[in-house]
């Protein structure tokens, strides 16, 4: 896992631009501290930070290897960030074709992968992923993202080339990038609809999943190589179950691969209690025990308030799996002055390149600061809600008959989507969020593929999990990608696992409910290596502290603002804001940090924001 940036200009000498080549991939450092390095060739220039997670001496980047073509020698360069799990898998492959390795990292494998393969060697890599290849043969950059877009990648075209980064603060550090948000930007931050391909800076684009940009002197060219395809569902109950398990046993023994310290995130919930034991049971295998790691807050036990959405506090489900799984278990308490502190707002904000802040991004900051001193890797139950439909609205029937995304519906429906109406009226009517929202959703639904003699339940429910897949699963990875890769912590993923995504994705509605609950499948797969409290328990979403003390610190933070005539109310409406500093329900909170939120990101990247 690391970060990575690069240049190529087809009309200028990069070898002059080394500084700045130096500062963009400078701004990776938190991603990649455990080296860095440069390498240049005629029209590119590839940055790269690395943190060693395989072949700790060996997968030093940028890595280069040359092959023969056309009776030549050239030279191959590549900067990668992720890993590819099968990798051991294709490097026997590799050999029998008669490619020699030099180290026994997954970096090598990727870049001889190519060398053998051209670009169908994306097809045939497992994991998570963004990487660039410098191919001199057709002075061509071929960037590769994984297929569920768990690794972000972004690109900048220019007038002879395109700049590259993990993060689109790589990319800013350029001079020739100006730091521009157009309305287009905002509405993509303010809806939660993550359209594919876009960016909150102007100019500049994301890497699709699934997707490889190649560009060239005749300008940049975009092909896919996954795409989540309609498939017809044959197995029946029993072997979809069982093959569910098979596939989370594989996957799980193959995220286990490290050559650094791993653990787990143990919430207590059905997704990483069932990641847990099954790591625990092949870790037990070669007389190991597994690490977990879970957050709290400090008083929540006095101020937990039951609701729809999170009905029961996580740590007694937390200790009853670490029990019977036998973890080393840590709880990682936090208290309100850490998620208050507005150095750990700017470090999250930072991490973010945009507004996006509150108290899940800072305690997720601060859970993954403590767990990365004890460990480098950790496995995460991350989108199995998505894949296997875990959230409530999958099983709200008034929701469902919305042409809306779910997630917005159902928060419309109890009155939850307040987050933009901090917001100037001004401001509000020229991004016309309403518009875009229907626009997109339009967009989005149009992508889905319907199976022939599908009920019409079942294409309900099909367009309703594409829809999760394609886009809200990606607004979480991107979090969870920025927050544990701001403190050096690789997070991994099984549940995006390509091969599950398909099965699930095709497995009827029905199925996936067979039990008349919520994730029947992955319940039934895993039932045997969990506690009958967890096997039982309802959805509960990733916890928040409930401490009144925590919204009061926001308004006190807020009301300084007021009194600074800050900038940020050119677009927070002022006369909100001062009522909202003094309430304190959950609105209130949802604003407050909204606001310190845009605040702390104005005066971190001082943005030229146009609305015209």
């Amino acid at each position: 896992m690391c970060g990575i940036t690069g240049w190529v200009a087809y009309r200028h000498d990069l070898a002059t631009e080394q500084d700045v080549v130096d500062a963009m991939t400078e701004t990776m450092s938190c991603r990649g501290p455990d080296a860095r390095g440069t390498w240049f060739a005629p029209h590119v220039a590839l940055g790269h930070r690395r943190l060693a997670v395989i072949d700790l001496p060996g997968g030093e980047q940028p890595m280069t290897t040359e092959v023969t073509s056309e009776g030549r020698t050239i030279t191959l360069g590549m900067v990668y960030s992720g890993e590819v799990y099968n990798y051991t898998e294709l490097r026997d492959e590799l050999r029998r074709r008669g490619h020699r390795f030099s180290t026994d990292s997954d970096t090598e494998v990727v870049l001889r992968a190519y060398a053998e393969w051209g670009m169908a060697f994306a097809e045939r890599l497992n994991g998570m992923y963004a990487l660039a290849i410098w191919d001199p043969r057709l002075e061509t950059l071929v960037m590769v993202r994984d297929r569920m877009g768990i690794k972000p990648f972004f690109y900048y075209p220019t007038a002879d080339g395109v700049l590259f980064g993990s993060e689109p603060k790589a990319i800013l550090a350029n001079p020739a990038v100006p730091a521009v948000v157009e309305a287009a930007g905002l509405r993509e931050l303010l809806t939660v609809s993550k359209t594919p391909g876009h960016s909150l800076w102007a100019g500049m684009y994301e890497v699709e999943p699934g997707t490889v940009v190649t560009v060239d002197r005749a300008g940049l060219h975009t092909s896919r190589y996954w795409r989540l395809e309609t498939k017809e569902h044959t197995d029946d109950q029993d072997t979809s179950v069982a093959h569910v398990r098979e596939l989370l046993d594989d996957i799980t023994r193959h995220q286990l691969i490290a050559d650094v310290p791993r653990c787990v995130l143990l919430s207590g919930g059905l997704d990483s209690s069932a990641i847990t034991a099954l790591a625990a049971g092949q870790l037990a295998e070669e007389g190991r025990k597994v690490r977990s790691f879970s957050v709290d807050f400090t008083g929540q036990d006095e101020n937990f308030q039951p609701s729809e959405l999170r009905m029961t506090p996580d740590t007694p489900y937390v200790h009853d799996v670490a029990d019977m799984v036998h973890s080393q278990h840590s709880d990682i308490v936090l208290d309100n002055s850490a998620l208050t502190d507005p150095e750990i707002r700017r470090k999250v904000i930072w991490a973010n390149d945009a507004p996006l802040g509150g108290d899940i991004f800072s305690s997720l900051y601060l859970l993954f600061s403590a767990i990365r001193e004890q460990s480098t890797v950790a496995l995460s139950g991350e989108s199995a809600d998505e894949v296997f439909g875990g959230y409530l609205w999958f099983h709200d029937a008034e929701v469902r008959k919305r042409e809306m995304f779910p997630w917005i519906a159902y928060m419309a429906s109890r009155r939850e989507v307040g987050q933009v109406s901090v917001l100037r009226r001004d401001v509000l009517k020229r991004l016309d969020l309403g518009g875009h929202l229907r626009d997109r959703y339009a967009d989005a639904v149009r992508e889905v593929e319907r199976l022939d003699g599908e009920s019409d339940d079942e294409w309900e429910m099909r367009k309703i999990c594409y829809l999760h897949l394609t886009r809200f699963v990606r607004i979480l990875l991107d979090r969870k990608d920025r927050m544990s890769m701001a403190v050096g912590l690789e997070v991994r993923v099984p549940f995006c696992d390509h091969r599950l995504v398909e099965y699930v994705y095709n497995t009827p509605w029905s199925l996936k409910t067979f039990d008349g609950k919520e994730k029947s499948l992955l319940r039934a797969a895993t039932r045997d290596v969990l506690p009958e409290s967890v096997a039982e328990r309802k959805k509960s979403p990733y916890p928040q502290t409930q401490d009144p003390a925590y919204v009061e610190a926001l308004a006190g933070q807020v009301r300084g603002l007021l009194a600074d005539h800050h900038a940020v109310f050119d677009l927070v409406d002022r006369k909100s804001a001062e009522s909202l500093t003094r309430a304190a329900d959950g609105t209130a909170r949802r604003h407050l940090e909204q606001t310190l939120s845009l605040a702390t990101w104005l005066d971190l990247y001082h943005p030229d924001i146009r609305l015209n």
